[in-house]
């Protein structure tokens, strides 16, 4: 029940604020075992009487939705058969809002959102859908749909939540979402995009970007830094080559990145250390080497801090250990030869931490000494700042300044 009232306070900020929700499109709510499965109309039938323009506009809605329930092909759960007649905020799935201010001409109801979450619809997105030009949010994952995003979504001015999260959806990155002016979450998690990710994307003023479980591959653009999103998930895809340096001067926002189960390689980038909001940082199951940044002890908010499975080498300091808010701290399979007294005492903190089969002396679980007899990357030189002691937290030199171009999609 708190994601639907998530979604409807959603909709009532980015709703103008003379606007009312209407019963008929908004609240009706019929909530399954879909896990978190929103029905947004519920059928009822008595939305405000539409005038003037937004007779227009629900018309137009009416062919969209009516082009889009032909291109779905199974509705194991019934839920288009309450899309009959022009009424389309009796629709399930459709949200409607009513505009009345007084100076607003299009007075009346318009379809506001879509939310077909865990519907288990098979089909695909259609052009025609570009004719909703009011819809703020669009949640369709945990679906069947296939194919790819259609190039008129671009015509989508209002939409600010895009999530096809859990479909079949294929083809190369979708670069239409880039020209959908007001977008700030995307989520393309469990798809079957491949090919490289367009360095645009990390130009985009997005909040949230997920396109975790994939099959997207290459390097990642050297603009990752670019990025002004609070949340990136780029895990369990094929990309491959070092963190892009810009990564340490990202937006001071950024809480959580994951970049498991890639192939990167190199080195953990010192600018890491600026992310002081930072709670969660995975780069797990890569091909990552040399030794851990002093700026690590920097990331005051850390809460999981995961670089398992990689070739890390070097001692765990004390201060990665002391960090305050860690929760879970997890270095196994790689090789550390040791750790400090610090980090001992993570056991009496109730932090959680990994540190089996490295190479670490006197210690259980480890890996057998001839594995340990040639450290990985013995030879790599990672760009550290010289300094007797560790590094001053969020205080990086500015020749580690990197020269970001933008560009255009």
């Amino acid at each position: 029940m708190g994601k639907t009232w998530l979604l409807a306070f959603i909709l009532w900020q980015i709703i103008p604020t003379e606007a009312a929700i209407t019963v008929g499109g908004g609240v009706g709510i019929n909530i399954g075992n879909g896990g978190g499965g929103v029905w947004i109309g519920g059928g009822i039938n008595n939305s405000p009487t539409p005038s003037g323009p937004s007779v227009l506009k629900l018309s137009s809605a009416y062919t969209a939705l009516q082009a889009w329930k032909s291109a779905i092909t199974d509705d194991p759960f019934g839920i288009l058969k309450t899309w009959v007649g022009s009424d389309v905020c009796s629709y399930k799935g459709v949200f409607c809002a009513d505009s009345h201010g007084a100076m607003d001409s299009a007075s009346g109801p318009f379809v506001a959102g879509i939310d077909l979450n865990h519907a288990n619809l098979q089909g695909t997105l259609v052009r025609e859908l570009s004719a909703l030009t009011d819809i703020s949010i669009l949640h369709l994952n945990s679906n069947r749909f296939s194919g790819t995003v259609p190039d008129t979504f671009r015509d989508l001015s209002s939409l600010q939540e895009l999530d096809l999260s859990n479909n079949h959806c294929s083809g190369p990155f979708p670069t239409v979402t880039f020209y959908i002016p007001n977008l700030v979450y995307l989520d393309l998690r469990f798809n079957s995009f491949s090919g490289p990710v367009p360095e645009y994307l990390f130009n985009k003023r997005l909040d949230a970007i997920f396109l975790n479980n994939n099959q997207f591959d290459g390097e990642l653009p050297q603009n990752l830094g670019n990025s002004p999103a609070s949340v990136i998930n780029l895990a369990n895809n094929k990309f491959s080559g070092n963190i892009p340096a810009s990564f340490g001067f990202m937006s001071y926002k950024l809480k959580e990145i994951l970049l498991l189960n890639n192939q990167l390689t190199g080195c953990i980038p010192e600018g890491v250390g600026l992310f002081s909001e930072m709670q969660v940082f995975d780069v797990s199951r890569n091909l990552l080497m040399g030794h851990l940044p002093d700026t690590i002890s920097c990331l005051s908010d850390i809460e999981v801090l995961n670089l398992a499975h990689n070739k890390l080498s070097g001692v765990v300091p004390d201060l990665v250990c002391s960090l305050r808010s860690l929760t879970n701290l997890t270095v196994a399979y790689n090789f550390f030869s040791g750790f400090s007294q610090e980090c001992s005492k993570s056991f009496f903190r109730n932090v959680g931490f990994d540190f089996s089969l490295n190479c670490i002396p006197g210690r259980n679980l480890q890996r057998p000494q001839p594995e340990c007899s040639v450290i990985p990357g013995g030879g790599l030189s990672c760009l550290r700042i010289p300094s007797a002691q560790p590094s001053v937290c969020g205080a990086l030199p500015g020749n580690l300044e990197v020269n970001l171009t933008s560009s255009s999609p």
